[in-house]
């Protein structure tokens, strides 16, 4: 069949991977570079770890709600001027992590996609000629002590009963592994199924050129709508004219809202904007992926440098980024690595904003769209976007050609929503 792909996000480009390998025709909708600095998938932490399936909506978060709004520092920070128009997404967030067991819920279909993150991503890398690009080292999750370990014993207890295989380093141990980090952190989880990208964005630009070379072809436009005629697609709509196809995915991640609703779902998606610094490689030196237990975001080696990675802000797709955000990140650096400690400069430090696509319910959307089997959604993985390309890729493979998946995906069709 000849396949329209839309986004050449890593969701995209490991869709268009794999409909190659079921010999179809593809073509991939895109308006902008592949891998560059406008994609969620370029400023992602490049983390690959199977123990991602915490969501963040956990039991008792309305309660710090109105302290989120109060402080713009804070993990979670929300712009008031948007309060309205997010408050039915954020009604659907706190509802759905309202109990542990709608977490534990979330976390089990997080893990069946999560599981082999590492391991898909040194495949696909093997596959294009680029296995240079993924690192299977491991991952750290640092705390200052074991008390602050325990104080997540929920989070961790949830990893385990979903398989998340992690051993315990004390103190020489963690250091042994990354000399470059402060003292104070005397204990961490070692998930050592785990992986990193030493450069999302060359990474996913890497997929859609070998995407190319096995004959996909390229349409650099922005699709907005599609030619249905009685439930068949007969094309996708594009403002640089229509694009016939069979079958079309949707996989244009913030922009996918408006493409579902025209699919006939009304999804909840919304912006989690996220922040990341890089700093210069010859400034820090840093052996391994670190997440710092009181800082929670993704520090990462990357080919550019240091990428700290992570912060949560809602607020409109056109608002202007709060730039105070990623200086949060570059603080928590220099009290993270002894070497930046006197740093109190942003000269020279790469800053970037960008936004998650997330559903209100912390799971993407997969699965056929109502208005017609012809459409596919393939959007919404929020955090996880990057880790879970691969299997997003193949699950939208495996509706397109009527296989079973290797797991029970309803409860990531967008029918969860008509309730």
């Amino acid at each position: 069949m000849h396949i329209a792909v839309i986004g050449a996000g890593i969701v995209g480009a490991a869709t268009a991977l794999e409909l190659l390998k079921d010999e179809h025709s593809v073509t991939i909708i895109e308006p902008e570079t592949p891998g560059g600095r406008q994609a969620a998938s370029y400023g992602n932490s490049g983390w690959l770890s199977p123990a991602s399936i915490i969501p963040m909506s956990m039991p008792g978060l309305w309660k710090k709600l109105p302290g989120y709004l109060a402080d713009p520092s804070g993990p979670l920070a929300i712009r008031w001027r948007y309060l309205a128009h997010l408050t039915p997404w954020l009604v659907g967030f706190m509802q759905a992590g309202s109990t542990a067991a709608k977490v534990e819920r979330t976390a089990s279909i997080l893990s069946q996609l999560l599981h082999d993150t590492a391991s898909r991503h040194a495949a696909v890398a093997e596959r294009i000629g680029r296995p240079d690009l993924i690192c299977r080292k491991g991952l750290i999750y640092a705390y200052p002590d074991r008390n602050a370990f325990e104080a997540e014993a929920f989070a961790w207890q949830l990893r385990r009963q979903n398989g998340v295989a992690y051993r315990e380093l004390s103190a020489a141990q963690l250091h042994e592994l990354e000399p470059h980090l402060a003292p104070r952190y005397s204990f961490a989880a070692f998930v050592e199924d785990g992986g990193h990208c030493v450069d999302p964005g060359g990474y996913v630009a890497a997929m859609i050129d070998h995407a190319i070379r096995q004959g996909a072809t390229r349409v650099h436009a922005r699709a907005i709508g599609f030619d249905l005629v009685a439930g068949r697609l007969a094309g996708v709509q594009t403002d640089a004219g229509p694009v016939a196809c069979d079958k079309a995915v949707i996989a244009a991640g913030i922009h996918s809202k408006s493409l579902a609703a025209q699919a006939g779902d009304r999804v909840p998606l919304q912006s989690e904007r996220g922040y990341h610094v890089v700093i210069p490689a010859n400034e820090i030196r840093s052996d391994m992926p670190l997440m710092p237990g009181d800082g929670k975001m993704g520090n990462n080696p990357t080919l550019a440098g240091l990428r700290i990675a992570g912060q949560v802000e809602l607020a409109s797709v056109s608002a202007a980024p709060n730039w105070a955000r990623a200086d949060i990140l570059l603080k928590h650096a220099r009290t993270t690595y002894p070497a930046l400690a006197d740093r109190s400069s942003t000269s020279g430090i790469d800053r970037w904003m960008g936004h998650r696509p997330s559903t209100a319910d912390g799971l993407p959307v997969i699965g056929f769209a109502s208005a017609s089997r012809d459409i596919i959604h393939a959007f919404g993985h929020g955090h996880v976007g990057l880790a879970t390309g691969p299997v997003s890729g193949q699950l939208v493979a495996n509706l397109i050609a009527d296989r079973d998946p290797a797991f029970d995906i309803s409860a990531l069709s967008a029918w969860r929503f008509r309730t």
